[in-house]
């Protein structure tokens, strides 16, 4: 017998599974017709592993992973990441901004898991609108400079045809090289490129690993908004088949910057074209309130600072009785699942990766060992 989050296809009881070890009436679900990612294993009243666990991929879902950190938020999302990579009609993309994803690429204990990383991501400048620009380079919009800036990404497409616009436009000398520089500065991020990644480079069967670990946060929004928008883009005109799924580690560091409008139109319109965001964090008290309140699916770590725990309850739906805190795991690697679909709440146990985790901590004991 299996349970599936995020299917609300079944008749599956009161809501609180994961308190008393009835694992529901799943008998007519076929894990096997339907794209399902395995996710662990339930977990019972007295901490013994219970049937298997799985999370829908049929269709589109927002997704948070929440947790303190060294309790397992980016091992999930690496268990996450694997199975999309193994499902059929899926397109993975990671935005990966600490460098731990790429072993996603490394051989596997099981089955093969398809991933390609690039290891310097670029993104087309005109899938930034120009108030995404002002902002990126922190220019006022009201600003002379800032105006130039504006003016000249409604009507150009490359950095190279912006700065010519700028330069020549009928403007204080002084405004026009306050916008060159800014513009100079995002240019030597290296991230902008008219041949930068389009929706069809990520729309294959291939999990796609793009590593922005070595950018600043400035540029590293701009490549989550560019891939965020060409996939949404797609799936709305219709350029591409795979159902895109979008997963971000540190989702404050993007929530906090120019990525945040494309973030928020998948979670409040992705589920009609059919896109998927999995935001991973350990500040949900720094995600904006839609970040968590749109996600039909929440997975909880362990968390004990009070902002972060108040955030989780503002979102808790009103079909969980009492406070989340009282019902959050201790230990690193099982999690408290609230899935909207069948509004319910279930105690699981992550289960292991297959590809090497990459987001362990150095140690110094080990150093000592092989010096």
């Amino acid at each position: 017998m299996t349970f599936v989050i995020g299917r609300g296809d079944g008749n599956h009881g009161d809501g609180n599974h994961g308190d008393d070890g009835d694992n529901g009436d799943n008998s007519d679900d076929d894990t096997g017709s339907r794209p399902t990612a395995n996710f662990g294993t339930y977990r019972a009243r007295d901490g013994s592993a219970g049937a298997a666990l799985f999370l829908d991929l049929d269709g589109p879902h927002a997704v948070s992973i929440v947790g303190k950190r060294g309790y397992g938020k980016s091992y999930t999302l690496g268990v996450v990441a694997e199975e999309l990579a193994r499902a059929r009609g899926v397109s993975p993309v990671v935005v990966d901004p600490m460098g731990v994803f790429g072993s996603l690429a490394d051989p596997a204990d099981g089955a093969p898991v398809p991933a390609t990383v690039v290891d310097r991501p670029t993104v087309d400048p005109s899938s930034l609108n120009p108030k995404s620009w002002c902002a990126l380079v922190g220019l006022s919009p009201e600003s002379g400079a800032g105006s130039l800036l504006w003016r000249a990404a409604q009507r150009e497409s490359t950095l190279e045809a912006m700065a010519e616009r700028i330069e020549a436009a009928d403007a204080p000398r002084a405004d026009k090289r306050a916008a060159s520089n800014h513009l100079e500065l995002a240019d030597a991020w290296g991230v902008f490129d008219p041949d930068g990644l389009t929706a069809a480079d990520l729309a294959g069967p291939d999990a796609t690993v793009l590593d922005v670990s070595g950018l600043a946060d400035a540029p590293m929004n701009a490549v989550a908004r560019g891939v965020a928008e060409a996939l949404y883009r797609a799936r709305v005109d219709g350029a591409i088949d795979r159902l895109p799924w979008l997963l971000l580690d540190e989702a404050h560091t993007f929530f906090d910057g120019v990525a945040r409008p494309a973030l928020e139109t998948i979670l409040t319109r992705g589920r009609a074209p059919g896109v998927s965001l999995v935001a991973a964090t350990q500040r949900p008290s720094a995600v904006p309130a839609v970040g968590i309140s749109q996600s039909d699916i929440v997975v909880s770590h362990r968390l004990t600072a009070r902002a972060d725990l108040e955030a989780l309850e503002t979102a808790r739906p009103a079909y969980v009785s009492g406070p989340l805190a009282d019902r959050l795991p201790e230990r690193p690697g099982e999690v408290v699942v609230i899935d909207d679909a069948t509004e319910t709440i279930h105690v699981a146990q992550v289960r292991r990766r297959e590809t090497p985790h990459g987001g362990d901590s150095p140690r110094a004991s080990d150093i000592v060992q092989i010096l």
